[in-house]
């Protein structure tokens, strides 16, 4: 029954990124019919749609949009790629650029809650670590249990911010980029535009997953 539940907690944390990494790869085939790469669908995006102060960068960090310095930043094979994995994870961070200048309010929750989650997660870390040696120093009614619930706290934020973090990802990837998408890909490549996207989804369903169970896991240690 032990084995069962590993082999199956190891399948949540370890499938959906396999498989979207699988479905990534399988949809970065260049395509000479398309137009342009990435980096200049996301350009040509931006000027499009009036995002003033928002600029397009190559990185080594990931995808992503940053709020603060309001850049869509791509990786290289996304920003020099001409495929459909390039040009609709171009769509879908352009698609968080939209997000912010509209002010939606998870994006601003979640930028809210990164900052602070960063510095918690750590905090909590060490609390959960120390409690059962500062009980045993202070030996005061209930201090081990107001350490835990301050751990708890500090570490469960880590978990909020993936939580926040999907409707942010959904809303991004089919309220804003499919329909972009339409209007510069054939109308049979949106099939795979939209199992990108999904892909793309999964591997955030799966880190609130592991947020959530390795708080749990925590929390068993310390029963101990």
């Amino acid at each position: 029954m032990i084995v069962l539940a590993i082999a199956l907690l190891l399948a949540l944390f370890l499938l959906p990124n396999v498989w979207a990494k699988w479905v990534l790869a399988r949809h970065a085939r260049g395509r000479e019919d398309y137009p342009g790469t990435g980096g200049e669908l996301a350009d040509h995006l931006i000027r499009r749609l009036g995002l003033e102060g928002v600029k397009v960068e190559e990185t080594d960090q990931g995808d992503h949009y940053d709020p603060e310095a309001r850049r869509v930043r791509l990786s290289r094979g996304n920003y020099t790629g001409r495929s459909l994995t390039a040009v609709t994870v171009a769509a879908h961070e352009v698609g968080h650029a939209i997000q912010h200048q509209q002010g939606y309010a998870p994006l601003l929750a979640r930028s809210r809650l990164i900052a602070v989650a960063q510095k918690a997660e750590k905090i909590g870390a060490l609390l959960m670590m120390a409690a059962p040696f500062l009980f045993a120093l202070t030996r005061l009614p209930g201090g081990l249990a107001i350490v835990v619930a301050a751990a708890v706290i500090s570490f469960g934020t880590a978990a909020l911010v993936h939580l926040v973090t999907l409707p942010v990802e959904f809303d991004a990837s089919f309220q804003r980029a499919l329909p972009m998408l339409k209007e510069y890909i054939p109308a049979s490549d949106m099939p795979g535009a939209r199992h990108v996207l999904t892909a793309c989804a999964f591997t955030y369903v799966a880190a609130s997953l592991a947020s959530i169970l390795n708080l749990g896991r925590w929390l068993v240690i310390l029963r101990r």
